[in-house]
């Protein structure tokens, strides 16, 4: 794996971080696109801050960055997004935003990726779904359509693509062991929970060449919730 490339958005995020550090240990070149910029990286590390992944256009001209500095995108792991605990009859909905946020990213940045995934021997996507999206809960209605569609684009693009060697799959956590997870839920348990270390180690075997006999598949990583 140690000459496969991966473009991470969400780079700078808790998960992101996470993702990132392992990818590094496992000998792979690696992009951060996010939103957020100036933040330090790890040597060798190319990062691509200030992008709106909510625009087509400057989610294209970031992948192609990255395929420019390295010459080839084997994989997009898709972790730019947002989350928001909102009744439905709060008087300024985040529909808009959740889907902006999570959805709109995801396609924005696969659509730019499939001309150079599609030149990979193993072109690889893994999105970042939800296990809530699963059976949504009051005021996670937002957050999980906008996640559900998320699961859709995956399947559907996993369908189109059958016919390359590029696989689309997503992962669906449950509680991310996080400072802020913590500090929202202080009576939960968080051993119960997801390291965002575990499912970064699920994330990067989707991206492998290895999970070349998976594609739209949406896998629970739930730890013990």
């Amino acid at each position: 794996m140690s000459e496969r490339v991966i473009a991470i958005t969400g780079g700078h995020g808790v998960l992101g971080r996470a993702v990132v550090e392992a990818a590094l240990a496992d000998g792979l070149k690696v992009a951060i696109i996010d939103h957020a910029s100036g933040q330090s990286v790890p040597d060798g590390v190319l990062e691509l801050g200030g992008v709106d992944l909510t625009d087509a256009a400057a989610a294209a001209k970031s992948i192609d960055a990255v395929a420019s500095h390295f010459g080839r995108v084997d994989a997009l792991l898709n972790i730019a997004g947002g989350f928001v605990w909102q009744t439905t009859e709060d008087a300024n909905p985040a529909w808009d935003r959740m889907f902006a946020l999570n959805l709109t990213t995801a396609l924005n940045a696969s659509r730019s990726a499939l001309p150079h995934l599609k030149r990979s021997d193993d072109g690889r996507i893994v999105n970042v779904g939800a296990n809530g999206a699963l059976k949504s809960a009051a005021g996670m209605g937002a957050y999980a359509a906008s996640k559900s569609g998320v699961h859709r684009l995956t399947e559907s693009l996993a369908e189109e693509l059958k016919s390359t060697s590029v696989t689309v799959n997503a992962v669906l956590p449950s509680i991310l062991d996080t400072d802020q997870n913590r500090k929202d839920m202080p009576d939960a348990d968080p051993a119960n929970w997801v390291r965002p270390s575990d499912l970064a180690r699920v994330m990067l075997f989707l991206a492998s060449p290895g999970s070349r006999a998976i594609t739209g598949a949406l896998i629970p990583v739930t730890g013990r919730v």
